[in-house]
């Protein structure tokens, strides 16, 4: 039988909602070792076997357990669910516009549609005509998704990699474009990245695929080793030739972790071949004049090395231009010749200024360059001669101020394609031409949704040692500040990553309530560049979650909200964000969500993609790294006795990113220690992989739905009202 579970605080007279008896927490098992004199005590380390009955148990009796209560807040949460699905069908959502000669390529998600489709344009906005459509594959309790995809030079096939659950776990398919029939190619182990490069013929491509584990290989051996690959349309995979990557060219040295990408450029006489060292920005680039590897037998030449600090990079003729942040931390683009390469002696083509450069673009009027100030794009092209050497540069007007999401450039043809948006703009697509004129590609139309109603400000909150951190807020105009309002914190923080500014039409169904929605932009992200990044990694990586701290205090200080009303949230490498917010300042927020969250960061590294993530975070192997890692940990930070917010934990089972166990551990934690009692709630989604990525629309609906109606009901929303919070006995 349900036990009735009561808040302590609730009066007399008022309604309530019967909600289950949480499940038994399993008995801990503990494992203590030593790290530089530091014991170090994991109670829950036999939930990283997620084979072992228990823990599978532990699943689904916690998801169970969630998805009680949360059903639990019956009318409210289902009035919240129409409203969130009306505002995600208000129109059509485009992305990954991929210019390729007279052509568009891009994913749209048409209102009614449950997965984004693959279609392409005339630039010149003729019909546009559907290639991939991943609905038709999908069976009962499965769907897929397209990961990436890569048109060749003369538009004629598209390379693509389409997934099963969220899993990320792509295979590589051919299409046909002008009759959409998809070729008997399947090129499995292809996860991220996959397809990097078409070469000229049309009929061949580089990819990236990563070795098929033998009998007795862990787990954390999947994504390492990583090989790059010619593949000829037609033939069998497992016979395509290694070109590049690791144990493939024995004057390279190539680390497990280290993801090999070949790049082909109709602007160039070269062919690039660039390792990505793991997670890190920074890359090594090498050249060489074939044009068409065939063999491993390739003489390549050094280019930059990742101490050059290079993030970006393309070609034209024999000059390669190079985006780094070496003694540059808003970053630069310099340029060097291909055939005599020095770095240290390169020409500066775009100089370090306030606003950061963050990407550019080769098109055959000239290098378009995007930069960012505060949370504005800009654009601008440098002219270059017929050699590559740049000339002048001018700005690109653009049609209003807003963050421009990317560029897309095609070298044999003028002109760019950006995307334009703002947290309370519509995101459109333009074009630019050689005349620097803009015009809108009609790609997408803007979202039928008002936003005058709503605005949004830029302010900065004093972190613990006194560091201004940008903090951007989304709030009805005119909202009274008395400090009553539910306010939704977001941060990231990791990776050089910034969360710009972007419109999304369901966060109206927050709004709306007189809620605020408030983006911290901490030290870890790129917010200023590669200085903010390297403020928050490893050693630093305390700034992080300090500036979110930060950040709700400015909130609670200023009036738009309290404690009893605010809530965080952190995603992914956020989860560190969230988790060490909540376990160092329970008493500021009433909430937290923890969605796919690295929450177990000294084991991160012994899941399958932690090796790659060594770069950010730091290892166990020496002594920084652990107490960095250390430090991070929420799990090993929880304090038994301590009354902790409201948390639901967030994972899909197939997740590939952060291993589910990283959140069932830290679940378990939490139920075992709080005294609070608010719900500690593990969802877990049996076809999800990290998030929201390559999940479906039903799925993205419903998990938006879930955060925002436990948000809301614990942080004091009216319609919640009649429902007590604190429903755990204690």
């Amino acid at each position: 039988m349900p036990g009735l579970l009561l808040s302590g605080l609730l009066l007399a007279g008022t309604t309530f909602t019967t909600f289950p008896t949480p499940p038994p927490v399993p008995s801990p098992q503990p494992v203590t070792e030593q790290f530089f004199g530091t014991t170090v005590t994991d109670p829950y380390r036999y939930f990283e076997n997620m084979q072992d009955p228990v823990v599978v148990q532990f699943f689904k009796d916690q998801n169970a357990y969630a998805r009680a209560v949360l059903s639990g807040l019956g009318t409210p949460r289902e009035q919240l669910f129409e409203r969130i699905r009306a505002l995600d069908n208000s129109g059509a959502i485009v992305s990954g516009v991929t210019r390729v000669g007279p052509y568009y390529f891009y994913e749209k998600l048409n209102p009614g549609d449950n997965s984004p489709k693959l279609y392409i344009r005339n630039a010149d906005r003729g019909d546009e005509r559907l290639l991939v459509d991943p609905q038709l594959l999908a069976t009962a309790g499965k769907h897929y998704t397209i990961n990436y995809f890569l048109p060749s030079l003369d538009g004629r096939y598209v390379a693509y990699g389409i997934s099963e659950g969220g899993s990320e776990a792509s295979v590589i398919h051919v299409v046909d474009v002008a009759t959409t029939r998809v070729l008997p190619d399947a090129i499995d182990r292809a996860y991220y990245v996959g397809a990097t490069s078409w070469r000229p013929d049309g009929k061949s491509f580089y990819y990236v695929r990563f070795p098929k584990l033998q009998p007795g290989e862990p787990e954390t051996d999947k994504e390492t080793r990583a090989v790059a690959y010619l593949h000829v349309l037609g033939r069998d995979p497992d016979r395509d030739v290694a070109v590049f990557g690791y144990g493939v060219n024995p004057k390279i040295r190539f680390g497990t972790t280290d993801f090999p990408i070949v790049i082909y450029s109709p602007a160039s006489p070269y062919t690039l071949g660039v390792v990505q060292h793991g997670v890190k920005n920074e890359v090594t680039i090498y050249a060489t004049r074939a044009r068409a590897l065939s063999s491993a037998d390739v003489p390549w030449r050094l280019i930059a090395t990742d101490d050059d600090d290079v993030t970006g990079y393309d070609v034209k003729g024999s000059t390669i231009y190079l985006l780094t942040h070496k003694d540059a931390p808003t970053f630069k683009i310099v340029a060097t010749s291909l055939a005599s390469p020095d770095v240290a002696a390169a020409r500066t083509v775009v100089a370090a200024g306030e606003p950061v450069v963050e990407q550019m673009g080769v098109a055959s009027d000239g290098l378009y360059v995007l930069a960012r100030d505060g949370g504005f794009g800009r654009i601008s092209r440098v002219a270059l001669t017929a050699s590559g050497a740049p000339g002048s540069a001018a700005g690109v007007t653009l049609p209003f101020e807003g963050s421009v999401n990317a560029i897309s450039t095609d070298p044999r043809v003028a002109g760019a394609v950006f995307g334009l948006t703002g947290w309370t703009h519509s995101l459109l697509y333009y074009a630019v031409d050689a005349n620097g004129t803009v015009t809108d590609t009609r790609l997408k139309a803007p979202a039928n949704v008002d936003m005058s109603p709503y605005t949004s400000s830029e302010v900065q909150a004093r972190s613990a040692d006194g560091t201004l951190v940008p903090l951007s807020l989304i709030y009805r105009k005119g909202l009274p500040l008395d400090g009553s309002h539910p306010t939704y914190l977001q941060g990231y923080g990791a990776y050089g990553i910034t969360l710009e500014p972007a419109f999304s039409a369901t966060r109206v169904a927050w709004l709306e309530r007189n809620a605020v929605i408030a983006v911290c932009h901490p030290r870890g992200g790129g917010w200023y560049g590669e200085a903010w990044h390297r403020a928050g990694m490893i050693a630093t990586k305390h700034h992080t979650w300090e500036d979110f701290i930060a950040c709700g205090q400015w909130l609670i200080d200023h009036k738009y909200t309290s404690s009893e009303h605010l809530a965080g949230e952190g995603t992914s490498a956020g989860g560190i964000t969230i988790g060490r917010a909540i376990t160092s300042q329970p008493h500021l927020f009433a909430a937290a969500l923890d969605v796919v969250g690295v929450s177990n960061a000294l084991r991160s590294e012994f899941s399958p993609n932690g090796p790659p993530n060594i770069p950010e975070f730091g290892t166990v192997t020496n002594e920084v790294g652990f107490r960095a890692l250390y430090a991070m940990d929420a799990y090993q930070h929880v304090v038994p006795g301590t009354p902790y917010p409201a948390v639901m934990l967030i994972t899909g089972y197939n997740d590939p990113r952060v291993s589910s166990w990283e959140l069932a551990k830290f679940t378990a934690q939490l139920q075992h220690a709080s005294t609070s009692g608010r719900p500690i709630l593990l969802r877990v989604d049996y076809d999800a992989g990290h998030g929201f990525l390559a999940a479906s629309r039903t799925q993205s609906e419903q998990l938006l739905t879930d955060e925002f109606a436990f948000l809301l009901w614990q942080c004091g929303d009216p319609a919640f009202a009649d429902i007590p919070t604190r429903i755990v006995p204690h």
